[in-house]
């Protein structure tokens, strides 16, 4: 079973219809975002338990989770193929991919900027890759709540079946023929590729992309980290598209 921690990510489970077991609370929680927990659990007549501090630390196991736990069967993954059907309902729909990122945080950090732009689904490589866990929740602040997901074991496979359905491609890679991240035409359907937190994406990943882009770094440091960097290309797309 999957735990959920923090006040925020278990809200927003709970509001988004995900399927909760139960919720436990360290005994003396209070607070705007407590009661909201209350009122949407006893609307959704999901379970929820005060422990003492002490029982509620065997739950935690370290864990900052602001004395809110909330246990799921699992997270809700979506098939490949069904995560594209639902994408290509909407005009210009925006697909983002992980390549192999290793670690949670950033994992997290960049579910939390996808869902506030607005993205379509999320591909995520299931080898070399962080797990989906509660790190993962907290981080994401409980954006992954409201996220399609679709875990896969060949990335050239869901490429080429992104592109049998009509999406450009495009990769994050400091190369020499990648060009500047705002040269590039983000209209239409759009698939962006984002890679390892050390070693980019792979170079098979990157020679079956349509196009290769980069952000022009101005100081010592050869690049951002990959949730920054997923940040400023995810707003790059919805500046071109005038969203605002």
């Amino acid at each position: 079973m999957q735990k959920i921690i923090g006040r925020k990510p278990v809200l927003e489970a709970l509001n988004s219809g995900k399927d909760i077991d139960r919720i436990i609370l360290s005994f003396g929680q209070k607070g705007e975002i407590i009661d909201s927990i209350r009122i949407a659990a006893k609307k959704r007549k999901v379970k929820l338990t005060q422990l003492s501090p002490q029982k509620f630390k065997g739950y935690e196991k370290g864990l900052n989770s602001q004395g809110v736990i909330a246990f799921i069967s699992d997270y809700n993954f979506w098939k490949l193929d069904a995560l594209i059907n639902q994408a290509n309902k909407k005009d210009n729909p925006l697909i983002l991919i992980l390549d192999e990122i290793q670690d949670t945080h950033n994992i997290g950090a960049i579910f939390r900027t996808a869902e506030s732009v607005g993205v379509d689904g999320i591909i995520i490589t299931t080898r070399n890759s962080a797990p989906i866990n509660e790190t993962v929740e907290k981080t994401s602040a409980g954006a992954i709540s409201h996220l399609r997901i679709s875990p896969i074991t060949n990335l050239r496979q869901a490429m080429e079946t992104l592109k049998k359905n009509g999406f450009w491609i495009i990769g994050s890679s400091l190369t020499e023929r990648s060009k500047l991240y705002t040269e590039v035409d983000y209209t239409g359907s759009i698939a962006i590729v984002v890679g390892n937190e050390e070693k980019g994406i792979r170079k098979h990943t990157a020679e079956f992309c349509d196009h290769l882009v980069k952000i022009p770094m101005q100081g010592k440091v050869q690049s951002l980290n990959v949730s920054v960097a997923t940040g400023v290309l995810l707003f790059e797309v919805l500046r071109q598209r005038g969203i605002n």
